[in-house]
């Protein structure tokens, strides 16, 4: 049976720490009996990884692929306590420690290609030999870095998307005119995405639906078992909303919308650097387009950034209410919220 009975991290529970900020927290260590020469400490690791598979030579007549991987240390600190005469007797053990997180540091980050992970692990050894150990992970928000003052944000920002088509069932021709207008281009983790959208209906037929989504674009950077650069794109989704609109032919159709950034995310990387994972963002709009197998698409670049100087508030640590009554917005309307997306109202006019 093993001396220690129980060995536990006390931290503050669902916290998102902000890079540059400081994390405080215990190790509680219980013991059955007398240990003699322990060693307890503390760790604060975070790492990256990223692993995808690609076809070697797609040339080639047979399928061959390659492995392409890459990983990064971020962070590795240690605290390693001192056990006064060099034991410790049997009960409740209890030790602080402090860790401070360094500017410049990734955002947590999962996928199916890649991860960014930042974790907590006490130990707890006698004689070279682990007894107990617990690991806790954290979550991290990464800032913008020092170049925030480079970047301009556009007020407005308005993207126009058009897509033409023929009906020959009924020798018709026909167009759909997306046009998104953000107030702002630079958003923070947790920030509301408000827009406007005004859809333009040159057909015969209705639009009945309106797709708004964030896409994350991700550049994954490895090397094969040659050693040589590989690179992946990959796109997902951040958050997402379906605008039912029934858009009538002929009419234009004006949509507000709100979309909550989820927290934390990573922000946008805008240096050219050795990174094996950089970020950007976009706005998409997509309308399928009618009784055609077409699909109209509208995408707005946007940038999520949090200055390295910011509060914890300010970067949006505290979570975001999941349900509000309805009431008056700030554009003057009498809207419904709640959750992560925010329709407010339609208004429809000819063209």
């Amino acid at each position: 049976m093993s001396t220690v009975k129980s060995i536990k991290l006390v931290l503050p529970e669902d916290e998102v720490y902000l890079a540059g900020s400081s994390i405080v927290g215990q190790l509680v260590l219980k013991l059955r009996s007398t240990l003699v020469d322990p060693v307890v400490k503390v760790e604060l690791v975070g790492r990256g990884y990223l692993e995808w598979n690609e076809e070697d030579n797609p040339h080639l007549d047979y399928s061959r692929s390659t492995v392409c991987r890459n990983q990064a240390v971020y962070i590795s600190k240690a605290q390693n306590f001192h056990v006064d005469d060099g034991w410790l007797d049997s009960g409740v053990h209890t030790f602080d420690f402090h860790f401070s997180f360094p500017l410049g540091l990734p955002t947590t980050f999962t996928s199916k290609i890649g991860l960014i992970s930042y974790f907590i692990q006490g130990t707890c050894s006698g004689r070279e030999i682990v007894l107990a150990k617990e690991k806790r992970y954290l979550l991290l928000q990464g800032t913008f870095g020092n170049h925030a003052e480079d970047v301009k944000d556009m007020d407005p920002l308005v993207v126009e998307a058009r897509k033409d088509a023929v009906y020959l069932c009924c020798f018709s021709r026909g167009s759909v005119i997306l046009r998104i207008c953000l107030q702002k281009n630079i958003f923070s983790p947790g920030e509301t995405i408000v827009f406007m959208t005004d859809i333009s209906n040159r057909t015969c037929k209705y639009i009945r639906k309106v797709v708004f989504a964030v896409h994350c674009i991700v550049l994954y950077r490895g090397f094969n078992s040659r050693g040589e650069q590989c690179s992946l794109e990959d796109r997902s989704e951040v958050t997402r909303l379906e605008s039912r609109t029934n858009t009538a032919p002929f009419q234009v159709m004006r949509v507000t919308s709100m979309l909550v950034l989820p927290k934390p995310l990573p922000v946008t990387s805008m240096l050219t650097r050795n990174e094996i994972m950089s970020f950007r963002y976009e706005l998409v709009g997509t309308s399928n387009f009618p009784c055609t197998s077409s699909t109209m698409v509208g995408r707005v670049p946007i940038i999520v950034a949090i200055p390295e100087n910011s509060s914890g508030d300010d970067a949006g640590t505290r979570r975001a209410p999941t349900s509000a009554p309805r009431g008056v917005c700030k554009c003057g309307n009498s809207c419904s919220w709640g959750g992560d997306v925010h329709v407010t109202h339609i208004t429809t006019t000819a063209p």
